[in-house]
């Protein structure tokens, strides 16, 4: 399978203005995203929508391109990029620009994935620790999925599901095993031109899922389960607790 990774980077962002070109002792954090991504895949492109960020990934060797500011979501801009592209891939992996310690032994097994000809895409879900109190399960900002036999999603939910009826709350983590969704995507080129061409379904506009409007459409959405929880920077103490944890792999 041809695999392409593209990084969505918008300069814009509420509560980290800047993001991607925040210096993370030396080099930008979009670079060290890219870097993970380069070192299990040859193929690695930043969507960008500002011309700093296009000029810092060019400064360090890596490959940008310019995509449009009015993009709605991650997964269209990097549909834009695609389509400006040599697009001969035969899987495309969407992967979040503010995930500087993505594993690259995950980018490879959502690639793999592709092999079986069912799947149209494929996500990632780390398990909740059996020691989660409800209050960390009800986190809306943490997506919860439940599978089929097969290991493709049912249902992503900002709720807990499901419910564990006639059980405690706080011990329903131990109970049963919880799936927190990573929101790390891979497409088959081809169904990311399809389901960006989608129109918001119901389940979307309930939950402010995206990944819902491809499963009301009917695609196979298969999730792959890691116990390598990624770290992802949304604030300026994210951004403090990832540079503590880079001095401490000694970076």
């Amino acid at each position: 399978m041809k695999t392409i990774a593209i990084i969505p980077a918008r300069y814009a962002s509420t509560r980290l203005p800047g993001k991607p070109l925040i210096d993370m002792l030396g080099k930008p954090l979009i670079q060290r995203v890219v870097e993970q991504a380069q070192k299990v895949l040859d193929n690695v492109v930043v969507a960008t929508d500002d011309e700093r960020i296009l000029s810092a990934v060019e400064s360090f060797g890596g490959r940008a391109v310019m995509t449009g500011k009015d993009c709605p979501s991650g997964t269209d801009r990097c549909r834009e990029a695609y389509e400006k592209i040599d697009n001969s891939y035969d899987v495309v992996i969407n992967l979040q620009g503010d995930e500087p310690f993505i594993d690259p032994s995950l980018i490879l097994q959502l690639s793999k994935a592709f092999e079986d000809p069912k799947i149209d895409i494929a996500t990632l879900a780390v398990p909740f620790p059996q020691d989660s109190t409800f209050e960390a399960l009800n986190n809306p900002n943490s997506p919860k999925i439940v599978l089929d036999n097969s290991g493709n999603a049912i249902y992503f939910s900002r709720s807990v599901i499901p419910y564990l009826r006639n059980e405690d709350r706080d011990t329903w983590a131990s109970k049963h095993k919880y799936l927190k969704h990573i929101g790390v995507y891979a497409f088959r080129s081809t169904v990311l031109k399809e389901v960006t061409s989608l129109k918001q379904g119901t389940l979307e506009k309930c939950e402010s899922l995206e990944q819902l409007r491809w499963l009301e459409a009917g695609y196979r959405i298969k999730v792959i389960e890691t116990d390598h929880a990624t770290i992802g920077i949304d604030t300026p103490e994210d951004m403090k607790k990832a540079i503590n944890l880079l001095k401490n792999q000694g970076e």
